[in-house]
């Protein structure tokens, strides 16, 4: 088996690991000396709940997070050329998807690495599979614009090509803004729209629910400030 980057999944939540992890992933994960990773904290952590005996001062981890050098993500890889296995840790859910993770899948695929996803929870994927919409056809839009009018224009355009083209319309905001965002989509877009709010997503407090914008108006949205969410709207 040659050398590998595997982009290693985490919980979404606070749920056990083995609740939404396979087996297989704690197999390969005490297989890595070397991690790449979106926070050093969280990751060591993680590690941690996979593994309370895990040696983690034996480990070597690299930074990809915000403030990382991302000139350095090529040399992150050299364990690679020396014939050890390498692995990526997100902050949440799966790498390279929303995630600094792809500049460093990137760079491997340019060298010819091999790259091997494990399987693990995708908070977008979940929500397109609870939400009703159309899951032949979706986009992911990561957050909207900060400036209002910005915000409103971009939002009426994903709402004329989620009509035209069926296609569902994804994106986040921060969870102490959930509500305010919620309240912007019930005032902006149609009311014939159906929009789908999915919180905490393989937790205990998991909350998903799709409903006209009309319908919306009625209802009261539970506190989901603390909650990570995701929006999705389409015909």
């Amino acid at each position: 088996m040659p050398p590998t980057l595997y982009l290693i999944p985490v919980e979404l939540g606070d749920t056990p690991h083995e609740r939404v992890l396979p087996a297989y992933n704690r197999d390969i994960i005490l297989s890595i000396k070397y991690f790449i990773v979106e926070e050093l904290r969280s990751a060591r952590r993680f590690l941690k709940r996979v593994d309370r005996d895990i040696d983690i001062d034996a480990l070597t981890f690299y930074p990809m997070g915000k403030h990382a050098d991302s000139a350095l993500f090529a040399e992150y890889l050299k364990p690679l050329e020396t014939g050890e296995n390498v692995g990526v840790i997100s902050e949440a859910g799966c790498p390279a998807v929303a995630d600094p993770g792809a500049d460093v899948v990137a760079i491997a695929q340019r060298k010819g690495l091999r790259v091997v996803p494990l399987v693990g929870p995708s908070s977008m994927i979940m929500a397109v599979m609870a939400s009703g919409l159309n899951g032949q056809s979706f986009a992911f839009n990561g957050y909207l614009p900060i400036d209002p009018s910005d915000r409103m224009k971009r939002l009426k355009q994903l709402e004329e090509r989620a009509l035209k083209e069926s296609q569902t319309q994804l994106f986040i905001e921060t969870p102490y803004r959930n509500q305010k965002l919620f309240d912007i989509l019930c005032q902006t877009l149609r009311p014939q729209t159906r929009l789908c709010v999915a919180a905490g997503i393989t937790t205990d407090d998991e909350w998903i629910h799709t409903h006209t914008v009309s319908e919306w108006k009625k209802q009261k949205l539970p506190d989901l400030s603390k909650t990570p969410s995701i929006f999705l709207f389409g015909k």
